[in-house]
């Protein structure tokens, strides 16, 4: 057969593995030892933190649809990103998306802070600024498209290229798509890593993270550095995470879907002063969201000018809540939750307004989504 299609190789992950029984679906291990028959045994599995038959599942899985080598399977999305900077050292310069999630942020300022490597925040979207930013020869960039809240999209194939001329790594958040939607590495980036708590998994019920790089060498780095901190996703984690994943394309299709029609309610409501969500024509980001994505996703962030607290009292359906990507749909505030660490300053220069709403859409009926945020607005 010639590859496979993404929905096809979801649904087979893991499947017909299991070398004791033949189970269809793998079975979870969750010793923490296994036992060796003699003193030189060479064993695939000996200690699971440093590699576990379930978890190691799951990172084949993920590799295979994002297009890498091998992939790191961590405890958080959190944890994604810590292994990754652990390729830099004190010297070496990170630049990053000054519109990053908020916990991203405050971790990179706080560890260039610490001297574990140098900072630059950086308009990702500005040709000038991403120039003048390269002539000091980064040795990383990271980059999050769309960005946490306000989807901004960032051109992964360029960066990549201009990575390339320095030798830096580009090491690309895929949380808010998954590779249903996007796979940075095809695109140029060296390493995509997202937290699998969100779409991946898709059920609110799994924190955990994944990081696929597209070479051996890396690879190997970041599996040196998840053994080594103790990072590494729990055995359990990685099974349900594996289970979710057999559904991720059709979860994903379904919810984009509800989000392009609650997108045209919103962007038409005369309570919502803008719209962020780059399946908008008038997205500053529209084409190169057409270029690099499958699709414009599940996640849209809006702003109001009414009663931000009346707004949020009044829904029934959208549930107030930090995370994203599960079944149900979710609502935010960003400057008061996901975003607080970064700080006022940062928060306004990113665009975060304490009237901006981030929209996780579920796959609920649509209308019913809908008549929820249209009764609360009613109320705000």
């Amino acid at each position: 057969m010639s590859k496979k299609k993404i929905s096809t190789s979801l649904v087979q992950s893991g499947l017909g593995k299991d070398r004791a029984y033949s189970a269809v679906v793998p079975p979870l291990y969750t010793s923490s030892t296994f036992a060796m028959a003699e003193l030189d045994e060479d064993m695939e599995y000996s200690y699971s933190r440093s590699a576990n038959p379930t978890r190691d599942l799951l990172a084949k899985a993920l590799a295979d649809i994002e297009g890498g080598v091998d992939c790191a399977v961590t405890a958080s999305g959190m944890a994604a990103l810590a292994i990754c900077l652990q390729l830099l050292g004190k010297d070496d310069l990170i630049l990053a998306p000054f519109d990053c999630y908020g916990r991203s942020y405050r971790t990179l300022v706080t560890l260039a802070e610490k001297g574990h490597f140098k900072l630059e925040f950086v308009d990702q979207y500005n040709n000038q600024s991403l120039e003048k930013a390269f002539e000091a020869n980064p040795k990383m960039v990271l980059v999050e498209t769309p960005s946490n809240p306000v989807m901004r999209i960032a051109d992964i194939q360029k960066i990549s290229g201009m990575a390339r001329v320095c030798g830096a790594l580009v090491v690309c958040d895929n949380t808010f798509l998954s590779p249903v939607f996007q796979r940075p590495l095809e695109l140029g980036a060296d390493i995509s890593y997202c937290s699998t708590t969100k779409f991946v998994n898709g059920h609110s019920d799994v924190v955990g993270g994944a990081v696929v790089a597209k070479d051996q060498k890396i690879a190997d780095d970041l599996h040196f550095w998840n053994n080594s901190l103790g990072t590494i996703g729990s055995p359990f984690d990685a099974y349900q995470t594996l289970r979710g994943l057999r559904t991720l394309d059709v979860r994903m299709q379904r919810a984009q879907d509800n989000a392009i029609k609650i997108m045209a309610f919103l962007d038409a409501h005369s309570a919502v002063s803008k719209v962020y969500y780059p399946g908008l024509s008038s997205h500053e980001g529209y084409e190169i969201a057409e270029k690099q994505q499958d699709g414009p996703g599940a996640i849209l962030s809006f702003e109001i000018d009414r009663d931000v607290s009346a707004f949020l009292a009044g829904l029934q359906i959208f549930r107030l809540a930090q995370s994203l990507g599960g079944t149900e749909s979710l609502i935010n505030n960003p400057a008061s939750m996901t975003h607080v660490s970064m700080g006022a300053e940062a928060r306004a220069q990113a665009g975060v307004t304490d009237g901006l709403m981030r929209l996780s859409i579920g796959i609920e009926h649509c209308d019913d989504l809908i008549a929820d945020l249209e009764q609360a607005l009613k109320k705000a």
